[in-house]
């Protein structure tokens, strides 16, 4: 059974940064998609970043890109979102998620496409 431990979110002000951490369990970290997605109040949980850990590919959603780092370390089995720049629309729940395979990277990360998912961290940022 894969688990997911999320950590690192908090409350920052606009233009600091937060790295976020996955920690996964019960899998071996190749071959697997692995996305960090958020929600906010009112909001569809949407996606952020994802990574194919097979390859090392990436995706990010516009909104993040250039802000925000999707990494892995597969020693650790441990996922990462570094964010910097942050502005007050990316406050919200913070949840990453896995599902075995290749899930596209051409597009925004389906929440419907992952079958694990982490208990979220909240990410405040004041304006």
């Amino acid at each position: 059974q894969v688990q997911l431990v999320e950590s690192g979110g908090g409350s920052v002000q606009a233009g600091g940064s937060l790295r976020l951490s996955c920690a996964a369990s019960g899998y071996t970290s190749s071959g697997y998609t692995m996305g960090w997605f958020r929600q906010a109040p009112g909001k569809e949980r949407e996606g952020v970043a994802a990574i194919y850990t097979g390859t090392g590919s990436t995706y990010y959603a516009d909104s993040v890109k250039g802000r925000f780092t999707i990494s892995q370390d597969a020693a650790k089995n441990t996922l990462y979102l570094q964010m910097s720049s942050l502005k007050p629309e990316d406050t919200a729940m913070y949840y990453c998620a896995a599902v075995r395979g290749l899930v596209r990277l051409s597009a925004r990360p389906d929440p419907q496409a992952y079958n694990y998912w982490g208990q979220g961290t909240q990410v405040t940022v004041s304006s």
